[in-house]
């Protein structure tokens, strides 16, 4: 579905991501584990159109089957061919209520009936947001935030779900929640690009997965193998 090749990101004289290449499978969870500054979330706001210093070549399947390179393109014509992000640190808008908020999500959209059924799905996943809907952003819980932003960016009914970083600041409890609510939306058919410090919980979910250290992929290969890696488990899951 996705294909990244020789991706390299700057900012200013930062070499944040250095030519990075990694593909993601339709229906699969990818995740992109690494340490905090390894340049994860550098390659995926590339991918969602919000990096102007970026080259190399991000190819996308879209829905009719035909293959366009994207890198480059703007965050609306991302989300129109189907990629959506939610992005790090949530950003909800905190003075606008919980349906304000989902309803955003879907502004490129006009099916009316096609937004309301996917609001519904969004409570369905997340219930404390629907007893919540008339309440507003900023008064959530961190963790209903974190529910609020990948909900919302479901609302644009997205082929690619990217998540950056949906565990940050989460209690356990919570983040056991995220993880799993992430496996029940790649089960309905979304392909999902995971970014994420927290490797064990990712790396648990993941079909395939690769580690980014100082802006270059240093390890790949399913989920389970990463797991089970020595250098994986010293570096990123306590030895």
């Amino acid at each position: 579905m996705l294909e990244i090749k020789n991706l390299d990101v700057w900012y200013g004289g930062i070499h944040a991501v250095k030519n990075l290449s990694m593909s993601i499978g339709k229906g699969e969870i990818v995740t992109l584990i690494g340490a905090n500054g390894a340049g994860k979330s550098s390659a995926i706001r590339a991918v969602a159109g919000l990096v102007k210093e970026a080259s190399g070549s991000v190819t996308y399947i879209a829905r009719d089957g035909g293959a366009v390179s994207i890198l480059g393109k703007p965050p609306e014509y991302m989300v129109k061919m189907g990629i959506s992000l939610s992005p790090e640190g949530r950003r909800i808008l905190p003075h606008l209520t919980v349906e304000e908020n989902l309803t955003l999500g879907a502004y490129s959209r006009r099916d009316k009936a096609g937004i309301a059924r996917d609001m519904e799905t969004g409570y369905s996943l997340f219930p404390k947001l629907k007893q919540r809907r008339k309440q507003k952003g900023g008064t959530l819980s961190g963790g209903e935030q974190q529910m609020l932003a990948v909900a919302r960016a479901l609302m644009s009914h997205p082929d690619l779900l990217m998540l950056d970083e949906p565990s940050l600041g989460l209690a356990p409890i919570l983040v056991d929640e995220v993880f799993g609510t992430i496996e029940k939306i790649n089960e309905e058919g979304r392909t999902i690009l995971l970014v994420e410090q927290n490797a064990f919980a990712a790396l648990k979910i993941a079909h395939k997965a690769y580690v980014l250290e100082t802006g270059s992929i240093t390890l790949s290969g399913t989920g389970a193998e990463l797991l089970q890696d020595p250098k994986v488990q010293a570096a990123y899951l306590g030895g």
